[in-house]
């Protein structure tokens, strides 16, 4: 499955914000931050990941979409649950 990067801005945005989490939460291992207040970073920046990545899924849906004998198209079930189920 392919997804045209135009298609995925917004997506690009999010990671690009979860980028600076995750340096935010290196700086907070570094100056010795409380475990919870790490691990609650840590919690956030892995939500914005799953959400980005279900982003991307949602978007590349019509891109896994195949035809059949008939000219009809249908979702491509096995490679939609194989995608869902890395974010898992």
């Amino acid at each position: 499955m392919q997804v045209q990067a135009n298609e995925l801005s917004d997506v690009v945005s999010r990671l690009r914000r979860v980028e600076g989490q995750i340096s935010g939460i290196i700086r907070m291992i570094e100056d010795g931050r409380e475990c919870k207040d790490v691990v609650t970073q840590l919690a956030a920046a892995a939500r914005a990941l799953d959400k980005a990545g279900f982003k991307i899924i949602a978007t590349g849906l019509r891109h896994c979409m195949t035809e059949n004998d008939e000219g009809e198209r249908a979702v491509d079930v096995a490679e939609m649950e194989r995608l869902f189920l890395s974010l898992a």
